[in-house]
């Protein structure tokens, strides 16, 4: 009777593309679930830890600064009120409060992923593709997350960084193996539970394909309904191709900054992923207060974050215009969803062009000079 009410239970809930254990884990903790999202929003202050590897890695690559970028470094007092700032920008981000009040299993995600990246700062290797091959059975997408991972667990291990180095492919193996064992564990653990491998086709199959064309606050949704059919299959490659496109060279360019790398690519998640939700935002924001001593050298702050601001607040207003009054149509709704995406996208990229500006001056020193002695503008491009 049991295996039959979870059966049931997969069913009904394969249009939102929940995984097994998701699904038994709510079978025995129906009665308590308010509290197993309060719980799990909490969990995510596992983010804390960022602040004792910058630390570490200012006490390593001090001498290699100009000496005139003092004021560029963070002092101790100013890490040490870090963890305060990241409790607070997600516990009271509306978008966190929003997801544990709709009940979105987002929360439960995001705190598997917050675990991951505390037991990488940790150096636990295991822990790290223990919790990572959870987060990719989840969602599918934190598979690109194994790259920032690795490279940080490298550098914890003085491992260098390099092709023909032995170490370095061992080391990879090694991690890889982990990563991917777990993976198999807990996808024939889901098998068990429901004697049928009809969950991956339904689950992963769901967030690749993206038959479910529901308004949300993605790209997918829009385009995939105004498109036609037998042109669909190339743009969805091409739509997902985003999420993973990016890796590649971010690994290159951030090699010696995984952590810096590890935000950037959450954020490329929460942005192109086929079904994001509001949790996925207060995720990446979260890191935000981890990055403050960037605040200097960010170009369009102000003006992002009222975008952002007034399409959080536009989009219950037209959406009730379109679905309750009729007053308006999809277009209009689209319309705020594509500028809160570009202000997401120019917010990520704001913040790589300030990490990038700021490593070049503290290598260079604060104040430039031409070969002729007067005084040079640093340009990015």
């Amino acid at each position: 009777k049991e295996k039959k009410t979870v059966k049931e239970a997969e069913e009904n809930y394969l249009s939102q593309s929940l995984t097994p254990l998701i699904i038994y884990l709510f079978h025995f903790l129906i009665e308590y679930a308010e509290l197993v999202f309060m719980v799990s929003a909490p969990g995510n202050l596992s983010l804390f830890s960022l602040v004792q590897f910058k630390k570490q890695k200012l006490l390593i690559e001090l001498d290699k600064y100009a000496p005139d970028v003092a004021e560029l470094i963070q002092t101790p007092m100013e890490m040490h009120y870090i963890p305060l700032k990241v409790a607070l920008f997600y516990l009271l981000n509306p978008y966190t409060v929003m997801s544990c009040v709709a009940k979105s299993t987002c929360a439960i995600n995001n705190t598997v992923i917050a675990f991951f990246i505390l037991a990488t700062i940790k150096g636990s290797a295991f822990l790290s593709a223990v919790f990572l091959a959870l987060a990719t059975y989840q969602s599918l997408y934190p598979l690109t997350l194994f790259a920032p991972a690795l490279l940080y667990l490298l550098q914890r291990q003085f491992i260098p960084i390099k092709l023909k180095s032995k170490s370095f492919w061992l080391y990879t193996m090694q991690y890889a193996a982990l990563y991917l064992c777990s993976l198999v564990v807990i996808i024939c653990l889901s098998f068990f539970l429901l004697n049928s491998w009809d969950f991956i086709p339904s689950v992963y199959g769901f967030i690749l394909s993206v038959p479910d064309l529901t308004p949300n606050i993605g790209l997918f949704w829009y385009f995939f309904a105004e498109m036609f059919e037998h042109f669909s299959l190339f743009f969805v490659c091409v739509f997902q191709i985003n999420v993973f496109f990016y890796t590649v060279p971010l690994a290159i360019k951030l090699k010696e900054h995984p952590v810096f790398f590890m935000f950037v690519q959450i954020a490329i998640i929460s942005i192109f992923k086929s079904y994001p939700t509001v949790g996925d935002i207060a995720l990446y924001m979260a890191f935000l207060p981890v990055w403050s001593h960037l605040y200097r050298f960010l170009r369009n702050i102000f003006i992002l974050s009222c975008v952002l601001i007034v399409c959080s607040l536009l989009f219950p207003v037209l959406w009730h215009l379109w679905i309750y009054a009729g007053s308006a149509n999809s277009n209009f709704y689209y319309a705020i969803t594509l500028t809160f995406n570009i202000g997401q996208i120019l917010l990520i990229s704001d913040y790589f062009y300030a990490f990038l500006r700021r490593e070049y001056y503290l290598t260079h020193g604060l104040h430039l000079t031409r070969q002729d002695g007067t005084e040079a503008m640093l340009v990015l491009k």
